[in-house]
């Protein structure tokens, strides 16, 4: 069975109607970057940072995988599929991938502020009990904190990434700007007979030494021409 590693970012679920980050119209212009995605900003207002991914999960429970995710999930049947990620929420797994590896956090879990990745600390937050609050406590006394990799912190799924990344067959990048280090690095970790497709409708800075198929479509659209693709070469 081929290895499939899918590389993933906000443009997945645009269609999902889940707000991404950097396009136009996106939360980086509403919001101050460094004030709600930062170790700096978290430390100078936890409450205000609190309180935007509250908001962030409160959004998500009226979200739903898109055609895309499912597709993705689908694939399961043929290949080996690994979902990495840069996305903090959960639409690929209720869509069905079993394998999913968050770069940058899960929306839906929260830790400790002194010891973010002790897997003792993180709990997995239910739509009953959405919310962080102030003054809510970790196992180790700690403020409770989103489970989320903000700027100025170490990525410690990178790693279990690039193993991924390093023993596909197959490749493929959607809706990534692939600006975003160290996810836009992985790419060179790939083998070089691996297959590569970029999935994105926005025009991409492929880097030129890479043999990159790129299809300008959606994620949805995207992922049905590349199973029609995968079809004729099986």
């Amino acid at each position: 069975m081929k290895k499939l590693v899918f590389l993933t970012g906000a443009g997945m679920s645009a269609e999902s109607g889940f707000a991404t980050f950097r396009d136009s119209g996106g939360l980086w212009e509403q919001y101050d970057v460094q004030k709600v995605a930062s170790i700096e900003g978290y430390w100078q207002d936890p409450a205000l940072v609190i309180q935007f991914y509250n908001e962030r999960r409160h959004q998500l429970l009226t979200a739903q995988p898109n055609e895309g995710h499912r597709l993705v999930a689908s694939l399961e049947d043929k290949y080996d599929v690994t979902v990495v990620t840069q996305n903090v929420e959960d639409l690929h797994e209720r869509a069905g991938s079993k394998k999913v590896i968050h770069l940058h956090g899960e929306l839906m879990k929260a830790t400790s502020t002194d010891n973010p990745n002790d897997p003792d600390q993180i709990v997995t937050l239910t739509p009953e009990n959405i919310d962080i609050k102030m003054g809510q406590k970790a196992k180790d006394g700690s403020q409770l904190r989103p489970f989320i990799v903000w700027f100025g912190e170490a990525v410690p799924m990178i790693e279990p990434a690039i193993d991924e990344v390093s023993e596909a067959d197959i490749l493929v990048v959607i809706g990534t700007s692939l600006n975003v280090y160290p996810a836009a690095g992985l790419l060179r970790y790939a083998k070089r007979n691996c297959k590569m497709y970029l999935i994105d409708p926005k025009p991409i800075n492929v880097p030129m030494d890479l043999n990159i198929h790129v299809i300008a479509k959606g994620a949805s659209a995207g992922m049905k021409e590349l199973i029609e693709m995968l079809k004729k070469e099986e």
